[in-house]
């Protein structure tokens, strides 16, 4: 047979199996149709007679003189527009009262509708004159539902069929087509088949079979091809061998074959693979599979290829492990450093090795590392930073632990030459176990048998070391790892170092801070203050406060803020707040003050802008405020800072919005304003800065209404207030720095408070100074009247010779001072100076400064006041028993009036 003869028979199969199926498929379409159109005819007369039974009016005729006048046009247009035969109402007698054939009315018929009489449609066929036909019968209710009329609607079985008939040739004709395009395809295969084939016989196929199967078992690859149930259709020599396969192993399923269970279930599977490692009797396989499917996509089984990659196991382990530490320091990378503190890095660093790297790890640092300072390397002692992957009860050193190592200890005796170093084996090295041998011992006995030292180094600096200690069943550390374990310790170094510049930065900023911060607040006794002040956690900011006692009973209260952080901003911060004092001492009214300030600031910014020593002070804002026990007023200026609030005694609050004013430092040119306000005796006046009320999440007005509900209520003490504002607005972690001052005023008693109006003529020094003698015998100051008598006969004499009127005496008595001042028209200021000795005067000013604790002058827009304060203790007194004579003997080292 020669493999034309094959083409044709495959031919002629081809073609008698398309003229079998075209057949069958007419046959199939012409039973179907004729069903489909006795089924159609069916549903047609039932559904004709049911909508005429059921349609509007029928109850009206059945009810009427004459049904069949009025139902019989009604049923040959329903009939008509159906398509039926006929629609035939029937009394229940049998009477005909519509029909077709108008010959047929009122005639009686018998049929077989006893079952719609009793109020249920049916469909009958029967063979009736006219052929083979189908009617169905539907029955008429009344309102009650009672059956009153029945309608039948016939049609002949040929008349549906004529449709069917009408289709038979498209039918054939189709079939004729199909045939044709059957054929040629069948001619168009025949001929691909004998293309592909090139012409070739049964031997020579046959021969070409052979050939495949020798070249199949040959190849030192196996090959399976497994069917889409899962079973073995095909397995070469190699295969068998690779996988240990039974002799009888073609035709099972591949999960009875003893293969690994992720081997036969890939086996099993639609899921192509490649090069997929699996292991097989020790043996390291990859395989790769492709499925075998039709055209169509169909599934019809696999072909896996095998190859021995046993050789490889080893190094495709390392390059695990190679990935693991890639992704390890990775990891590192972005864990260690997270936050510039020196211990909360160690921690990262111990926590990011356990357990991928080592199951304890522990780090000890330099105690100067620790605390921000250079690392030294003098001695042998290191703290323990960090320690992870042990239990509560571990045998190891302690956090916090200061650790001396013995000159033993591979890495005590030099640790500024440390180098790493791998300990596989501790139970047999001597030298660690002689560091401490009960430690050790207890050590060893917790399963740990090997460790890497690796120093911490940074810059060529050594800050510490990093112990990975392994115990249980993980295999000891070698020199890989140790090489690994450098680069970790590395990474972790960089960010410890830099949290260590960092810590030494801020804790400078912080000394530095604390050194310009006021370290308590002054005595005196015109206002209850309490204050708070946090640095923000993010480094040392610019926020500062400051009371400053004032004469004549006043007191300043001063709140500032510097923008920035850093030392920078400390540095700033104590600039300002001295200059403060220092123009606070001039007695300045707080507008003046704060136009000096900003004069102070300008300058400033331009010689650090000419020097480049940094970014310039503006922007910082001041906030000050003088509070007068005598009149109880509050005299307050800003300068771009947020107003103070008041809590008043009845609970309610109030801000103080004094006239807006720019930060210090921007030369607008424009004056500072102040406003007063009478502050009533219980009130409590808050000065803050915006750290305590803004954040990221609150904006200020929200801030200000939190401030005022914090200190609306009942009456507190100013501790009490600055404990309630802090919890009530302080963040969780603050970002600025947090400055709260709270006073409460002590006014001073109007008894305590003593005035004269002097006329400008000498003799009246005399009666002002008694009349002040006897004010101090009413206060019981009789211990110091003397002194008091001494210092206002100067003031007073002084004011009478060199200044203007008006003259005005007055004495302030407070808890713990007397205040003597005396006051006229005149600018002109007293000062000490040098008395020659023929100088008849010049010594007065010598003589208040003995008696007084301080002494001083303010101006104001009328006059000047010379001021004297004295301290009303006993022991604050200078001897009584010195006479005058024996002050003026010392005069000779002083200067004079």
């Amino acid at each position: 047979m020669t493999t034309r003869s094959v083409a044709r028979e495959v031919f002629l199969l081809q073609l008698v199996l398309v003229v079998l199926l075209v057949a069958a498929a007419v046959v199939a379409l012409v039973v179907q149709a004729r069903r489909d159109t006795m089924t159609d005819a069916r549903h047609r007369t039932l559904a004709a007679a049911e909508s005429f039974a059921h349609s509007w009016g029928l109850q009206q005729a059945l009810n009427s003189d004459n049904p069949s006048a009025k139902l019989q046009p009604l049923a040959e247009a329903a009939r008509k527009a159906s398509g039926v035969d006929a629609l035939i109402v029937y009394k229940l007698d049998g009477i005909t009262l519509t029909h077709s054939d108008p010959r047929q009315i009122g005639k009686h018929v018998i049929g077989p509708y006893a079952e719609a009489a009793r109020g249920k449609p049916f469909t009958r066929t029967f063979q009736g004159a006219l052929g083979l036909s189908v009617v169905s019968v539907a029955p008429v209710k009344d309102a009650s539902g009672r059956v009153v009329a029945l309608v039948a609607a016939p049609v002949t079985v040929e008349k549906v069929q004529k449709s069917v008939n009408r289709q038979l040739p498209m039918f054939l004709g189709t079939a004729v087509v199909a045939l044709a395009l059957a054929g040629g395809g069948a001619g168009l295969v025949s001929r691909r088949l004998r293309r592909q084939t090139h012409g070739l016989g049964p031997a020579e196929m046959t021969r070409m079979y052979e050939h495949h199967d020798a070249v199949l078992h040959a190849v030192r690859e196996g090959v399976l091809i497994v069917g889409r149930d899962g079973r073995l259709l095909l397995a070469n020599d190699e295969a068998r061998r690779l996988l240990g396969l039974p002799a009888a192993a073609e035709g099972r399923h591949v999960g009875d074959l003893g293969l690994d269970h992720r081997t036969a279930e890939l086996l099993a599977s639609d899921r192509s693979a490649t090069d997929e490692v699996h292991l097989a009797q020790d043996r390291l396989l990859a395989l790769n599979k492709r499925s075998t499917s039709t055209a169509h996509g169909a599934h019809q089984g696999s072909v896996v290829t095998l190859r021995d990659t046993t050789e490889l196991r080893w190094l495709s382990g390392r390059a695990e492990v190679a990935r693991e530490r890639l992704r390890l320091l990775y990891d590192a990378g972005v864990r260690i450093g997270s936050t510039l503190n020196v211990v909360r890095t160690a921690e990262e660093l111990a926590q990011v090795a356990v357990p991928r790297f080592a199951d304890i790890v522990t780090v000890e640092l330099l105690d100067p590392v620790l605390k921000g300072e250079e690392p030294t390397v003098a001695g042998s002692e290191l703290r323990r930073a960090a320690l992870a992957g042990l239990a509560p009860d571990h045998p190891l050193y302690p956090v916090g632990e200061l650790i001396r190592f013995v000159p033993d200890v591979p890495v005590g005796a030099h640790r500024d030459r440390v180098r790493s170093l791998v300990e596989p084996d501790l139970a047999g090295s001597s030298a660690w176990r002689s560091q401490d041998p009960e430690r050790t011992r207890r050590i060893l006995d917790h399963g740990v048998h090997s460790l890497a030292v690796v120093p911490l180094r940074a810059r060529g600096e050594v800050l510490g070391l990093v112990d990975f200690w392994r115990s249980g069943g993980t295999p000891p550390f070698d020199d890989e790892d140790l090489s690994f374990a450098e680069e970790l310790a590395g990474r972790a170094a960089v960010g410890i170092d830099n949290a260590r510049r960092y810590t030494r930065e801020r804790t400078m900023a912080m000394t530095l801070q604390r050194s310009l911060m006021p370290r308590g607040l002054p005595d005196q006794d015109i206002l209850e203050v309490a204050h708070r002040y946090l640095p923000a956690r993010a480094g040392v900011g610019g926020d500062w406060f400051d009371v400053i006692p004032l004469p004549g009973a006043r007191v300043a209260l001063v709140v500032g803020d510097v923008v920035g952080h850093g030392v920078h901003a400390a540095a700033t911060m104590g600039r300002l707040r001295i200059a403060v004092h220092n123009f606070s001492a001039l007695d300045l009214s707080p507008d003046e003050l704060l136009g000096h300030l900003d004069e102070l600031v300008t300058h400033l910014d331009v010689q650090d802008e000419d020097n480049d020593e940094g970014p310039a002070i503006t922007g910082a804002t001041c906030l000050y405020v003088i509070y007068d026990s005598v009149s109880g007023r509050v005299t307050t200026a800003t300068a771009g800072h947020l107003p103070p609030a008041v809590a008043y005694p009845d609970g309610t609050v109030e801000f103080l919005h004094p006239p807006v004013s720019p930060p210090l430092g921007l030369s607008t040119g424009l004056p500072f304003e102040s406003t007063e306000l009478s502050l009533p005796e219980g009130s409590r006046l808050v000065l803050y800065t915006d750290g305590l009320i803004e954040n990221r999440s609150r904006d200020l007005d929200a801030g200000l209404e939190t401030l005022r509900a914090a200190l609306a209520g009942p009456d507190r003490t100013p501790e009490d207030t600055c404990a309630a504002v802090m919890q009530s607005l302080l963040p969780a972690r603050s970002t600025d720095d947090v400055a709260l001052l709270v006073a409460r005023p002590r006014g001073l008693d109007p008894a305590d408070v003593a005035e004269w109006d002097v006329p400008r003529d000498p003799a009246a020094v005399g009666p002002v100074r008694n009349a002040c003698v006897r004010q101090l015998e009413d206060w019981g100051l009789q211990h110091i009247a003397y002194g008091t008598e001494l210092i206002l006969s100067e003031l007073i004499t002084n004011a009478i010779r060199y200044g203007a009127d008006p003259l005005h005496v007055r004495l302030l008595h407070t808890r713990s001072t007397l205040i003597s001042e005396v006051s006229d028209g005149s600018s002109t200021s007293p000062h000490i100076r040098q008395a020659k000795d023929t100088d008849e005067n010049g010594r007065g000013l010598f003589l208040v400064a003995q008696f007084a604790e301080r002494w001083g002058t303010r101006y104001s827009p009328r006059g000047k006041t010379i001021w004297a304060s004295q301290a009303i203790a006993p022991e604050a007194l200078p001897p009584e028993e010195e006479p005058p004579e024996h002050l003026l003997s010392r005069w000779e080292q002083h200067g004079g009036w």
